[in-house]
């Protein structure tokens, strides 16, 4: 491994950063509708149904510069006090990361891979709820960046909470 170093260095070729995607994959998928067939007629005759998403995602480094990084949704349909639906999706992708700094690296597991990872899982999710019988609903866009900015800030302050959104 050094002369391979010795030698990339000897020829001007210094290490360069890489990111490479090797695969995204949909790690674990589940849709419940727990009050089926009666919610329909709820959600046609009644209450507005109120829609929560809890985000949250982990990385596993695998070692030689490999991660999955997997991005966990899940979406919360209710009707009054009775759930609707609920439907989760892991969606997972193998990244290969090196020769960034440990903040650059940090930035892309916690911002750009889940950036990338998203419209996937939102398909999914979309797939899901259509398929349930439901009205299709489609996820809006998530601004990553802002949400690891966040919870870089939290981190900083000793708080660490998962991200929940509510439409």
């Amino acid at each position: 491994m050094a002369e391979v170093i010795a030698n990339d260095q000897a020829n001007g070729q210094a290490s360069q950063p890489q990111l490479l995607v090797q695969k995204i994959y949909v790690k674990d998928v589940s849709f419940e509708a727990p009050n089926a067939p009666q919610i329909f007629h709820d959600i046609d005759e009644r209450d507005q149904p109120q829609v929560q998403l809890n985000l949250s995602q982990k990385a596993t480094d695998l070692g030689n510069g490999l991660f999955e990084v997997v991005l966990s949704l899940t979406l919360t349909c209710t009707v009054g006090q009775r759930t609707a639906y609920l439907a989760e999706v892991e969606q997972a992708g193998l990244f290969g990361i090196s020769g960034f700094n440990e903040a650059d690296q940090a930035g892309i597991i916690g911002s750009y891979c889940p950036n990338l990872l998203f419209p996937y899982a939102r398909q999914v999710i979309s797939s899901l709820v259509l398929e349930g019988g439901f009205p299709p609903f489609l996820l809006q866009p998530i601004n990553f960046d802002a949400l690891f900015a966040e919870q870089q800030r939290r981190m900083a302050g000793g708080d660490e909470a998962p991200a929940t959104l509510n439409s």
